[in-house]
């Protein structure tokens, strides 16, 4: 049996639950910056598919990288590494 490769992952935070099985998360990371050698935080917002709209603001995901599912869509949920407290609406 074939192995696959191996595929990119990260691990971000929902930001938005915008349609049926998708939700964007945004992926930050430190850089230096050239001169100063100072880090300087950066933020990526990602578009991933969430077949079971299992995905709730604020959770912490891990994603992996796949093939093209839509126009904007090319990565997909791996699993959801901690679960946002629910607030309660009292």
């Amino acid at each position: 049996m074939l192995e696959r490769n191996t595929r990119k992952t990260l691990t971000g935070r929902v930001i938005s639950h915008s349609g049926d099985k998708t939700v964007k998360v945004a992926y930050t990371y430190k850089i230096p910056h050239r001169l100063y050698k100072k880090e300087i935080k950066r933020k990526t917002v990602i578009y991933v598919h969430d077949a079971e709209n299992q995905c709730h603001i604020g959770d912490v995901v891990e994603i992996m990288e796949t093939r093209p599912i839509s126009k904007l869509k090319r990565w997909r949920l791996n699993k959801v590494v901690e679960a946002a407290h629910a607030i309660s609406a009292e």
